[in-house]
């Protein structure tokens, strides 16, 4: 299982998630306590917003523990906004286009947690995906195509029930293809402006997810960047988090189960 950690709030330099905490994400990407597993060396990524309205973004396919430019680059840039993400893969090569955050416009995602079957699903779901989003998938992974289908389906309008489609969506994919779901998702997404963070699993073991203040802002993570316990406060699984300039908002969430009347998006080819 991957690890990662997001922030929204006044400009911070990344490396206060980063690099510079007792358990920062780098110290996670090789000594990992609430994960599965202790190592998350396939890769890493950061997605950072500044002046423009699209991110930058900085990945590659080596464990973030040994890349010289990371903490470089950490200690550099100082942003309101950004997602971090250190990888271990549990589908897809170790190459950088399956590396997260994922981007598309304004938007970024990452993703902690699998699809069980999902090469078995993988063509009816890009099948669903407009030309447009079918052409912008770089990779091979399960998050990078997940996260395009919430595009799909209207995560620039409403971002987290565009989110509760996807994943409800897959759920009767995989009834119907496979005759049984399993699914573990949590996952950080943003436009710019507001930090979204979704726990959810199938079997009601979703990978975890803490929020804290730190400084004039909010930063979510999947396990807390020091020994301060009472500091962090673990999200419920099946929660919906929002951070904005109004503070942060946690709500129950649930997939959205498509009905009769609402069929199945495909794109047809001409």
């Amino acid at each position: 299982m991957c690890r990662w950690a997001a922030y929204r709030g006044d400009p911070l330099y990344l490396e206060e998630l980063v690099s510079s905490p007792a358990h920062s994400l780098i110290e996670q990407s090789h000594c990992a306590t609430r994960a599965k597993t202790a190592t998350n060396g396939d890769g890493f990524g950061i997605a950072w917003y500044g002046d423009r309205p699209e991110p930058g973004r900085y990945r590659d396919i080596l464990p973030a523990w040994s890349d010289c430019n990371l903490k470089s680059l950490a200690r550099q840039i100082r942003s309101p906004l950004f997602l971090a993400h250190v990888r271990a893969a549990t589908g897809g090569g170790t190459r950088r286009d399956n590396c997260h955050p994922f981007t598309h416009g304004t938007w970024s995602f990452m993703h902690n947690g699998q699809i069980a079957g999902f090469e078995r699903l993988r063509r009816p779901m890009e099948a669903m995906l407009d030309d447009e989003l079918f052409n912008a998938r770089g990779g091979t992974t399960d998050s990078e195509l997940m996260f395009l289908l919430a595009l799909q389906f209207g995560l620039r309008e409403a971002p987290v029930a565009a989110m509760a489609e996807m994943i409800g969506v897959i759920e009767d994919l995989a009834e119907s293809v496979i005759g049984s779901i399993l699914l573990r998702f949590t996952a950080a997404f943003s436009d710019g402006s507001t930090l979204y963070a979704i726990r959810y699993a199938t079997d009601r073991k979703a990978p975890t997810l803490y929020a804290s203040p730190v400084g004039a802002g909010y930063c979510l993570v999947s396990e807390p960047l020091n020994d301060d316990g009472d500091a962090w406060a673990e999200i419920p699984d099946g929660s919906a988090v929002t951070v904005c300039k109004d503070g942060i908002d946690v709500a129950d969430f649930r997939p959205e189960k498509r009905s009769a009347a609402k069929p199945l998006r495909v794109a047809i080819p001409a």
